[in-house]
């Protein structure tokens, strides 16, 4: 018998976070850190699952028309169209709809910090369903400290914000966990080109969405809103859904459910540096200690600079 033989089979190799996966990250926190501030707006002059409508319709609009005039009509399968259609449904229908429903009592700082909760729930979630992310001290540590990182730099301010409905934000929690299925059931696609993965998402949303909607008899009592409304939708459709979504499958693709989930915790220093830039807010104390606490909690997951330390007192 060999010594290969002996060893029995590997197991997989983990995903891991290179610099350029990083960057992608870094990038859909930005963006993705207004979709709560426009979530907010919109949800104030619009039902809920109107809003989820129109941001997957125009998304998919969007998406659509940039890969017909880049690359053509792709080849879709009967399997592929099933598979996209369940990502639409935890991915798409089911956290936007409890989001938005959420964000009519909440505002968007309360609901990014309960949104923190996602990569907790896709890690416990991937270690049962998973076979090369399974649940590890360090996760769990980086993790933790990355979510009171979140808390922290909301501050006292936020915390007012438990007095809003338990249902919604019990609704915003089970987004979290939607999202969480959503980042695990996603690597079916690893290898599937992730422009791809969003349009076909974003369009079995719109069929699926303006079934109900059709159906319900919503559209027919629509009324315009104000311009302020309008913009939001289109700002939560385009760059919000339509780009964001094409870097989220990247990132799935190249780091895992795991390590996706952690733009939760970049969303709320997003929206913090771009309130201090564009809305004059100051940065207080609870503002550099959350970021602290989170840059923590995102080199304890990521593991290179511990694991560098312990090779160089190794060697040494």
């Amino acid at each position: 018998m060999t010594q290969h033989s002996k060893q029995g089979p590997q197991a997989p190799a983990a995903p891991v976070m290179d610099m350029t996966t990083w960057g992608l990250v870094l990038l859909l926190s930005l963006i993705w850190g207004g979709s709560f501030l426009f979530g907010r707006i919109a949800v104030q002059e619009v039902a809920p699952l109107a809003v989820v409508f129109f941001r997957v319709a125009l998304a998919a609009m969007a998406i659509w028309t940039w890969l017909l005039l880049r690359r053509g009509l792709p080849h879709i399968t009967l399997s592929f169209a099933a598979a996209i259609a369940g990502m639409a449904v935890f991915n798409n229908i089911i956290p936007f709809s409890l989001i938005f429903y959420g964000q009519q009592e909440i505002g968007s700082g309360l609901a990014s910090i309960v949104n923190a909760m996602t990569p907790i729930w896709t890690v416990l979630i991937a270690n049962f369903m998973t076979a090369d992310e399974k649940l590890s001290s360090r996760k769990l540590a980086g993790i933790l400290a990355g979510f009171i990182g979140v808390a922290v730099l909301m501050g006292g301010d936020a915390l007012a914000g438990l007095k809003a409905s338990a249902l919604a934000q019990a609704a915003v929690l089970g987004a979290t966990i939607s999202y969480g299925f959503a980042g695990v059931y996603g690597k079916r696609f690893k290898g599937v080109d992730p422009m791809l993965i969003a349009a076909g998402q974003l369009a079995a949303s719109t069929v699926l969405m303006g079934s109900y909607v059709l159906a319900s008899g919503a559209l027919f009592a629509f009324t315009l809103p104000s311009p302020a409304a309008i913009w939001s939708v289109i700002g939560l459709a385009i760059p919000c859904t339509a780009f964001a979504y094409v870097l989220f499958f990247t990132i799935l693709s190249r780091a895992g459910a795991t390590n996706v989930s952690l733009v939760t915790f970049l969303v709320p220093v997003t929206g913090v540096v771009l309130g201090i830039i564009f809305l004059g807010e100051s940065l207080s104390p609870w503002h550099l200690a959350g970021m602290a606490l989170i840059g923590l909690g995102l080199l304890i997951l990521d593991g290179r600079l511990l694991d560098g330390r312990l090779r160089s007192s190794r060697g040494s």
